[in-house]
């Protein structure tokens, strides 16, 4: 026994003094030096294929081609992500070919892992088909204020299997495609907010209108309020009956809140320094 182990020890230690530890050596670094070279060759690509897209997607005529500025941003991120995954896809394939992996023959012979990464990818290719279809049937768009599921925000980026959904409380969801099965869609069509101006049953009331007509007036002509419609509805009563000037404030859902805001504090200015009486929370009126 001890004889066959000293002669198991005496080859081994020939066969490492046999070895080319020079060849080995330059062998490393050489595919080292290939490994380095084949990474900043990718990351040019990687870069000059990004300014290339970011080029085509600049706000020209190409724009409206797409269907404006919101189809435009998502046709974009999609663009960016097909090709990043692609160059990623051809840089794993060329460091394997480079360190001497068959990549051929382990694809074709990984039996029960070739199996299992199918399986595995299986909720990858769903992400990527609900995605296409989402595009495809234009149900969503970033820059779209949507609500999935108990969700609600701003598209940021619709890509090939995450979409990301900015709260109002600065929250930023990750949602998989495939968990996309309902979408309220708040982009697609004007919303209406009202402003009620509550006020005492003593107002006068052609002087109320003319006033908050007045202001409309003043808003429209800002740029601000291009795409804004406000309709004087009138006074209206609630069931309590407490006594209510109604305004419909009609603009773009990123938009409606603040341009109903800046309505109210418009005219509840205008309507105190006309000394409007206004209903107070005891039912008593006041004059500012």
């Amino acid at each position: 026994m001890n004889a066959t182990l000293k002669k198991q020890l005496t080859e081994f230690t020939s066969s490492l003094t046999t070895l080319r530890w020079q060849t080995l050596v330059n062998n490393f670094v050489d595919r080292l030096l290939t490994i380095l070279l084949a990474t900043g060759i990718f990351l040019v690509i990687l870069w000059i294929g990004r300014l290339i897209i970011n080029y085509l997607f600049r706000q020209t005529r190409r724009i409206e081609i797409l269907g404006g500025n919101r189809r435009a941003a998502t046709f974009h991120a999609l663009t960016l992500n097909v090709f990043r995954y692609t160059c990623y896809l051809f840089y794993l394939y060329a460091i394997l070919s480079l360190i001497g992996v068959p990549v051929g023959t382990l694809v074709a012979g990984a039996g029960i892992f070739s199996i299992a990464l199918g399986l595995g990818a299986q909720g990858f290719v769903s992400d990527v088909v609900n995605g296409l279809f989402l595009l495809m049937e234009q149900q969503l768009d970033v820059g779209d204020v949507v609500e999935i599921g108990q969700v609600k925000g701003k598209i940021t980026t619709l890509g090939l299997r995450t979409t990301k959904i900015l709260s109002a409380d600065g929250t930023l969801t990750f949602i998989p495609n495939r968990n996309i099965t309902t979408v309220k869609n708040f982009s697609r069509h004007q919303l209406t907010q009202s402003v009620d101006l509550p006020l005492s049953p003593q107002a006068p009331l052609a002087e109320v209108n003319e006033l908050v007509a007045k202001e409309i007036n003043r808003l429209a002509s800002q740029p601000s309020w291009k795409q804004t419609l406000a309709e004087i509805k009138g006074p209206v009563t609630q069931t309590s009956g407490q006594l209510f000037f109604k305004i419909n404030v009609t603009a773009d859902a990123a938009t409606v809140s603040t341009r109903a805001s800046e309505l109210l504090d418009a005219c509840l200015t205008s309507l105190n320094q006309a000394q409007i009486p206004f209903a107070t929370p005891h039912g008593k009126d006041s004059k500012q």
